[in-house]
């Protein structure tokens, strides 16, 4: 829905239309904090059209009332944003092939858009995440592979903890992106642990091989602190995809438009349209 913007006449980047195809925001929705409909509401009455997705984290839906669960997604969707599982998938995974098959055609049915497939916490070939993307596909639904090369990644652990448990191939994973990818995936999410998060120094090189094999459309990067999507910003530009927590939608957007910023970015930020 168009609405008239405060302050039009001054001069701000300018962002493609919802439905984006780049410059893609997903914020996180119940995890951290408690989310319920008239909390969204306030987000998107406000922010709504710097949204394009709403993520439930950590398996938070089934764990909620299934009215709240259906009004918070009716929200999202009156204000046209998807709406993601986030990736609670590795966890049904444990559960064995008929939950994996329910569990997809219970999402569906909740009216879900986008099932991320993570698999942080396991090992799980690549020829069955394929598989795996095929069926949510199949349903209807947006397949979002979730990669990364820090295994153990997804939760709260501490940095020892994932320091302990080493870090994949960068290369192997960027591979799996491709096949994802050519399989079909709505967009693969890249899991910041181990390259912006519980990373010192950060690995930039990470990124830097994901894009130059992929591109930016299909790629997503989680940032977890305003600090990394700022740095995303700086060395992509305002189009890069981005989930970040709903609290920093306001921060994140302002960057986008190239209307505030810290030192480093304030003013620098451009566009150029035709």
């Amino acid at each position: 829905m168009s609405e008239e913007k405060t302050f039009n006449f001054l001069n701000k980047n300018e962002r493609e239309p919802k439905p984006r195809t780049t410059g893609v925001t997903e914020i996180r929705g119940p995890y951290y904090a408690v989310m319920g409909k008239r909390y969204l509401q306030d987000i998107m009455e406000t922010m709504g059209e710097h949204v394009d997705s709403l993520k439930f984290s950590g398996g938070s839906f089934s764990i909620m009332p299934k009215p709240a669960v259906q009004e918070l997604i009716d929200i999202a969707h009156d204000h046209d944003a998807l709406v993601s599982t986030g990736g609670f998938m590795e966890y049904v995974l444990t559960q064995g092939k008929d939950a994996v098959n329910q569990y997809i055609n219970t999402c569906k049915d909740y009216g879900f858009d986008i099932i991320e497939l993570s698999a942080g916490f396991i090992t799980l070939p690549t020829d069955d995440w394929l598989r795996l993307i095929e069926k949510v596909q199949e349903a209807g639904l947006k397949a979002k592979p979730e990669i990364g090369i820090q295994f153990g990644a997804g939760g709260d652990t501490a940095q020892g903890e994932l320091e302990s448990e080493g870090t994949l191939d960068t290369s192997y994973a960027v591979k799996q992106a491709k096949r994802f990818v050519d399989a079909g995936a709505y967009m693969i999410m890249i899991e910041s642990e181990g390259i912006t998060e519980n990373a010192d120094p950060w690995r930039t090189d990470v990124p830097a091989a994901f894009i130059n094999e992929i591109g930016l459309e299909k790629l997503m990067f989680e940032a977890a602190d305003p600090e990394v999507f700022a740095w995303y910003i700086k060395n992509y530009g305002p189009e890069v995809n981005m989930f970040v927590d709903h609290s920093q939608i306001v921060q994140l957007e302002t960057l986008r438009r190239g209307i505030w910023g810290t030192k480093s970015l304030w003013g620098r930020v451009l566009t150029y349209k035709n």
